[in-house]
């Protein structure tokens, strides 16, 4: 009994040893798989780092690449920039050397002018001398005498400088006057410009005006370069202003602005949808526009692409006076005065009614409008004697027909005529007559008439008191004068007409 409690303890004791045996490999085993786990995923990190390191320089490389690229670019950008500038200093260097040249010029002529002033001055103290000495004369006596001389000597050489001066100051003038011009055009618009290119749009209130320039000014400049016009946010309150030079554009514009103010939604494609809509719009009613006004006139036989034309003339004005309407006017008028002269009043309201098609256009093309419209009739197939018409009613090619004359009759019966365009029948006619005594009142003038609704004045004067170079300084005199009275449009044509009839019978 005892061998057997002490055999079951000895094999008990041997169990439990193999079992602690066991888990001990067990666990190494496991310790053993653990570690190989673990240097696996250590290794596996490591190349990872090493791809990621890589890939970090070759993106940092790339990086530098594109930033060396656009250094490079801008380098290039800035040396262009300095090279302008550098010829514009060119520029202006040469033009202050010229401005130079000219005031010392100028200083020159002036110093000219003092000396021929003095010697003149001696001339006449010379001859106040002798005067006094060989005659019989009182001192007052003599010095109207020796006035009355001078006075003609000086019209004769006056005249005579008058004409060269012009004639050698025109070629000049030309050249400056159109540099001057455009410079002036770009830089600044006078009243009756901004009556005809702007366009104020009414807001519900102040807030919108932050919503139509949005963030950073994204609204403005999308709405802006859809519609090809100057939207001018200002301290104007409640308003906002539309400028372009182009009357359909600023139509458009207005159109669009107004329903994005109503609907709310102002962002760029909000905007451009907006716009698009507007544009077909505007379109249509220019297809309309045209199609009602060949319906009123009757006139027959225009094609479809010139009706579109007519319809762009019911955004263009004229000092006031819409051009469409004007044209229709010009149209019946043009008809009526053609059946008076038993011509064809068909021909005449057609003229009339194209007459001014250059001005759908004249802001695209160079050129008077009329030469312009004359250029889209002969495009578009219409007949010579339309073409020349429309060419020569504004005399900028001889007239070969009747039609012209008829057409420009037309044209101005319905610009002068009061209420046409802004100015009252008091005021036109006052100019009428400041025109007409400003002249009366030069000496040597028989008579003076102020025609084409003041936009030229005649002035007839006595042959026998007035030479030819004294006509010349009388126009220029009156020019002169014309310019410092009166308040006129445009410009105002001075002719002087000096004629000598001889008469005589055979019998």
């Amino acid at each position: 009994m005892f061998y057997f409690i002490y055999g079951l303890i000895i094999g008990a004791a041997i169990s439990l040893g193999l079992t602690l045996t066991w888990f001990y490999l067990k666990r190494k085993e496991e310790e053993e798989k653990k570690r190989q786990f673990l240097e696996t995923v250590y290794k596996e990190t490591l190349e990872k780092k090493r791809e990621m390191l890589l890939e970090a320089k070759e993106e940092i490389q790339k990086q530098k690449s594109e930033v060396e690229i656009e250094i490079r670019e801008k380098k290039a950008e800035i040396n262009r920039i300095e090279k302008r500038l550098l010829q514009r200093d060119e520029v202006l260097d040469r033009r202050m050397e010229n401005i130079e040249k000219k005031e010392r010029s100028l200083q020159d002529k002036e110093t000219y002018i003092g000396r021929l002033e003095k010697e003149l001055k001696e001339s006449i103290e010379r001859e106040k001398g002798v005067l006094f000495k060989l005659s019989s004369l009182t001192e007052e006596e003599a010095r109207q005498l020796l006035l009355s001389k001078l006075e003609l000597q000086l019209g004769e050489e006056m005249g005579m400088k008058i004409r060269e001066a012009v004639k050698t100051a025109e070629d000049e003038v030309l050249r400056k006057s159109q540099v001057i011009l455009a410079t002036a055009i770009q830089k600044c618009a006078l009243d009756h410009t901004a009556d005809t290119t702007v366009t104020v749009v009414s807001l519900p209130n102040d807030d919108v005006k932050g919503r139509l320039i949005g963030r950073e000014g994204r609204n403005i400049r999308a709405f802006e370069t859809a519609t090809g016009v100057d939207l001018i946010v200002d301290d104007t309150p409640e308003a906002v202003v539309i400028s372009s030079f182009d009357p359909i554009r600023r139509e458009a514009a207005r159109l669009a602005l107004e329903r994005l103010i109503v609907d709310g939604r102002i962002h760029p494609a909000r905007i451009e949808e907006t716009v698009e809509k507007a544009h077909k719009e505007v379109d249509e009613k220019i297809k309309t526009e045209g199609e009602r006004v060949v319906l009123q006139t009757g006139v027959r036989g225009i094609k479809p692409d010139l009706i579109k034309l007519l319809g762009r003339l019911h955004f263009r004005s004229s000092y006031g006076q819409n051009v469409l309407q004007h044209s229709m006017e010009v149209a019946h008028l043009a008809s009526l005065i053609a059946s008076e002269l038993k011509l064809d009043p068909t021909m005449a309201k057609k003229c009339g009614l194209l007459h001014d098609i250059g001005k759908a256009v004249d802001h695209e093309e160079e050129g008077p409008h009329a030469l312009v419209g004359a250029r889209l009739l002969e495009k578009y197939g219409e007949s010579p004697e339309v073409i020349h018409t429309v060419a020569a009613h504004h005399e900028d090619e001889e007239a070969r027909s009747v039609y012209p004359v008829i057409v420009q009759a037309a044209d101005t019966i319905s610009a002068v005529r009061p209420g046409a365009r802004r100015e009252n029948v008091q005021a036109y006619i006052k100019r009428l007559e400041s025109l007409e005594r400003l002249a009366d009142s030069v000496s040597g003038v028989e008579k003076a008439y102020a025609v084409q609704a003041g936009r030229e004045i005649r002035v007839i004067v006595k042959p026998e008191k007035v030479s030819d170079n004294q006509a010349s300084k009388i126009a220029r005199d009156l020019a002169k004068a014309i310019e410092k009275e009166v308040s006129y449009p445009g410009q105002i044509k001075i002719t002087v007409i000096r004629e000598i009839r001889a008469t005589d019978y055979a019998r």
